[in-house]
């Protein structure tokens, strides 16, 4: 007879197999056909609000997997709490304005100067906006979920007209002037740039000692006396007006042969090594505040070089003595200031020299190194020439080398209102914690953004000039900018004239005869992104400001986060956001930055081709991603492993589930003992999960579904509850409270897989019996919460002492499986020898089920024979089960052959089969 008729063997249409990349984008577009994503804030609408405020990516080129990594955090932060309770919208945003879409036109053969500035706009916005649809395609296909149809962009009209508001009010209160000040400048951009438009990177520059001879040593120097500099800029020799030395030191003069130096005592033992001075004589000792207005020559050119005093002298590498060109640094400049010295900057905004350069006139600043040493070797001011290996500013977008420039900016003053900064960064949650640190840092120590730009493409700086050039900014200008703005875009500030963009009859004391110019800079793109808590939060429906949360990688502290906080502490005197979460950057396998060069790049279209966006997205929960996070094509192996494992395992639960209804469920109180323990362990494991979700800790989470599928469930639970499912009669308690126990944990961890693998979950979810009754889309329902059981904590300590005991029982079953005695378990017989400790094993039923042998027998202690097992308060001993092999359940019983009816069952399963399958033909 065929008795495997009459097991309730598992039985699903849920594949084994995901079939991710092909099944994904059907899926998506059937949740955006129902507006899913509307559903969402409609099932969650009048409940209280989470805010999180995405920062714009650029718009520029594919994502990559550090854009992915991102957008899926926020996801996952986002749908956990959409499915906690929160009205959680989600608009996406992008950073289009800025010079590497310029640049990409380059590319293309589109030649800026031929042009107008408005026609040059027009393109720049055409190619950001494709930009945009690449990139909302390739985020959507990674199952993000938002409002795509709405996303918020830099160059919309309203936004470019709130950013217009917040320049205003920062000028209203007196952060915004104008100035000329050395600032970092790009010549390969052709424009300053802010601190966070700059990287570093290691150079190998000219290391220079020249000689200024001294012409009027007040009393102090004699005029037969050298000064001697060091400087690893040669290029800016001709700008030199000054020598500063720091009044707190004091300074030598050295005679070599027929030459007499000055330098800083301090320095005269390295630099006669350095320069190989041959008994060098130190004729006298002068303080350093005594060498005030000294006057020198210029080496090449007959102008006078003056000594100054300034802090910022070191002794760490040089002489003492700093070679000053006010045009050419932060330092330089502010002491030329202090002594009204010119600042002087002979090189244009292509970087070459100009005219004020005698002699290296229309060389690019790095070119006129030589010339500058063959000229300072013709005069005999040059020392020695080395290298010398140093960090280097350069431009983050053309990678290219940056400069120290003196021009005319427009800044923003952090310095003005800097307490109100660093209060605000105390009101924030950083996470991690060093961010409120890291934050404070940058703060205190930043005194301007420079916040204009030489460029076409970005949003203008709203400002006039009057006839005498003062700039005018006043209330009635930027409303009527910011209005014209909403209206017709920005580009109009390039298409109008000036007297067309103000107020209908202006009037200013700067203007008698009523004739404006308008300004021709555009703003730092950090200042668009920077203000979109304006330009977004308070002007979207259902958003808010403060947010939430801000999202980004650690590298927005100097970028996104720095200049939100800054515009929104000047509007608002408080942070744009409740709380900061950073993340780490994405590496190879072997920990190494991704390069296309080196062919380390994981391409995260590629990966959804061949596994999924799901993989994807259960690699990020899988990381430590406040850290740097490692991928490769052998790291998503692994994760689809995982998945593998997920998903074999809802197989198993749902395969079980065939005949469950509702009507089928076992209150908690009458099931047995094992499945009791099963739902405790359940509640630990929504309760892990949930706290992880609340603490954007997702590796616990993602560790706690790997530990509970792969232990609780399948290496545990699953393999007892076989005799249940299978074995046991369709309608018996121990059958339904095995299918009741499946039924909520899949159930609950359908809801926990949701905003993590939302495709896969959504699949489970239309196999797991009546769940269309609740909601079509897991992702509608709430997260599962714990049950409350009775005596739980009794449950779990009854249960610890138990599964103590059935690791001691399999360790004998493997004992004895080595040694031949049996082959599977259920060959097996156990006897337990208990002490007063395990004597609760005699009030414990279904022990041979537990343990998955035929059967079990307990004994007194005192009777354990010799050659038994030992553990501690037990003793086991293994014999091979007697008896006959049931052909239904597989275990060896005595009972099997005394049923006349069916010879070949134990006794249950004889009778199991005459109850449930007397009408089946079994032949």
């Amino acid at each position: 007879m065929d008795y495997k008729k009459t097991l309730l063997m598992p039985k699903t249409k849920f594949k084994m197999r995901g079939g991710l990349p092909t099944k994904e984008p059907l899926m998506q577009k059937q949740w955006a056909d129902d507006h899913v994503y509307e559903q969402s804030l409609k099932v969650n609408e009048g409940k209280p609000t989470f805010i999180l405020h995405d920062g714009p990516p650029y718009a520029n080129g594919n994502i990559h997997i550090g854009h992915a990594e991102n957008k899926v955090l926020k996801d996952m932060i986002v749908r956990y709490k959409s499915m906690s309770g929160y009205q959680a919208p989600y608009v996406p945003g992008w950073d289009t304005h800025g010079l590497p879409i310029e640049q990409q036109l380059a590319k293309q053969g589109i030649d800026r100067k031929k042009m107008s500035v408005a026609d040059l706009r027009e393109k720049c916005k055409e190619y950001a906006l494709g930009q945009v649809e690449r990139q909302k395609e390739q985020f959507k296909r990674l199952g993000v979920r938002g409002d795509w149809d709405h996303p918020y962009l830099t160059l919309h009209k309203e936004f470019e007209a709130e950013q217009i508001k917040v320049f205003g009010e920062m000028a209203k209160k007196g952060y915004i002037y104008k100035d000329k000040k050395t600032v970092y400048w790009s010549p390969s951009s052709e424009s300053a740039l802010a601190e966070a438009e700059i990287e570093y990177k290691d150079v190998k520059s000219y290391s220079i000692f020249v000689a200024f001879h001294v012409t009027d040593g007040k009393g102090v120097l004699n005029n037969d006396e050298e000064v001697v500099i060091w400087t690893t800029t040669p290029w800016t020799m001709p700008s030199n007006l000054a020598i500063a030395v720091n009044p707190k030191f004091d300074y030598s003069v050295v005679q070599v042969n027929d030459r007499k130096f000055v330098v800083a005592t301090d320095l005269v033992e390295s630099l006669t090594k350095k320069f190989e001075w041959e008994n060098p004589q130190v004729l006298r000792t002068v303080a350093g505040k005594s060498l005030e207005y000294v006057v020198c020559r210029h080496p090449f050119y007959d102008r006078p070089s003056v000594m100054i005093l300034g802090d910022h002298v070191t002794l760490d590498a040089g002489t003492g003595c700093v070679h000053t060109a006010p045009g050419f640094g932060a330092d330089d400049f502010y002491v030329g200031k202090k002594y009204g010295l010119d600042i002087l900057c002979p090189v244009d905004d292509r970087g070459c020299m100009t005219e004020e350069a005698p002699g290296f006139e229309g060389l690019f600043y790095e070119k006129a190194n030589e010339p500058v040493l063959e000229k300072l070797k013709e005069v005999h001011a040059l020392l020695k020439v080395g290298t010398f290996t140093h960090s280097y500013p350069h431009d983050w977008r053309t990678k290219k080398p940056v400069i120290w420039r003196a021009t005319k900016q427009w800044f923003a003053s952090i310095k003005a209102y800097r307490e109100d900064i660093l209060n605000a960064i105390h009101e924030v949650r950083w996470i991690p914690t060093w961010g409120d640190v890291r934050m404070t840092n940058m703060i205190k120590d930043r005194e301007d953004w420079c916040i204009s730009r030489q460029r076409a493409w970005g949003v203008p700086i709203p400002v006039f000039y009057g006839e005498d050039g003062e700039p005018i900014i006043t209330d009635e200008t930027i409303k009527r900018v910011s209005d014209l703005f909403r209206e017709h875009g920005s580009n109009i500030w390039f298409q109008w004239d000036a007297k067309d963009l103000l107020p209908e009859g202006f009037t200013s004391e700067h203007s008698p005869n009523g004739i404006f110019k308008k300004e021709t800079d555009i703003m730092d793109v950090w200042f668009d992104s920077g203000s979109s808590h304006q330009g977004v939060l308070t002007t979207r429906d259902g958003l808010r400001r403060p947010a939430d949360l801000y999202l980004e990688g650690s590298d927005q502290y100097r970028g996104w986060f720095n200049s939100s906080l800054a515009t929104a502490v000047a509007v608002t005197g408080h942070a744009p956001y409740k709380q900061v979460l950073s993340h780490g950057f994405t590496l190879d396998g072997k920990g190494l930055k991704m390069s296309k060069s080196v062919g380390n790049v994981i391409d995260p279209m590629k990966v959804m081709q061949q596994y999924g966006a799901d993989i994807i997205r259960l690699w990020v929960a899988s990381v430590d991603y406040q850290a740097d996070a490692r991928v490769s094509n052998e790291i998503l192996g692994q994760v689809a492993e995982v998945y593998r494992k997920i998903r074999n395992t809802v197989r198993f639960m749902l395969g079980n589930l065939q005949d469950f209804t509702g009507e089928n469920v076992v209150p908690t109180e009458d099931m047995p003992g094992l499945e009791k323990y099963m739902l405790v362990k359940l509640n630990h494991f929504i309760d892990t999960c949930m706290e992880g979700f609340e603490g954007y800790q997702f590796l616990n989470v993602y560790k706690a579904l790997q530990n509970y599928c792969s232990l609780d469930l399948s290496a545990f639970y699953m393999d007892i509850a076989k005799d249940a499912l299978y074995v046991q009669p369709k309608d018996s308690l121990v059958r339904r409270s095995a299918q009741t126990v499946l039924y909520k944990t899949v159930c609950a961890m359908t809801k926990i897989l949701s905003p993590i693998i939302p495709h896969t979950a959504e699949e489970i979810w239309q196999f797991i019996p009546e769940s269309d009754q609740v909601s079509a889309y897991v992702q509608l329902t709430e997260m599962p919460e714990r049950e409350s059981i009775a005596n739980a904590d009794q449950i779990e300590e009854n249960w610890k002492a138990l599964l103590a005991v059935r690791d001691d029982v399999l360790k004998s079953l493997e004992k004895a499986r080595v040694d031949k005695l049996i082959g599977g378990s259920l060959e097996a017989s156990v006897t337990l020898y208990v002490t007063d400790e395990t004597a609760f094993l005699k009030n414990t039923s279904d022990l041979d089920k537990l343990f998955i042998v035929s059967h079990v027998t307990l004994e007194d202690n005192s009777l354990a024979p010799a050659d038994a097992d030992r553990y501690g308060q037990l003793a086991v001993k293994v014999n091979k089960a007697e008896g006959e092999k049931c052909e239904r359940c597989w275990a060896i019983l005595p009972t099997v052959g005394t049923d006349a009816e069916h010879p070949t069952l134990c006794a249950h399963c004889a009778d199991t089969v005459r109850h449930d399958y007397a009408d089946m033909q079994l032949d």
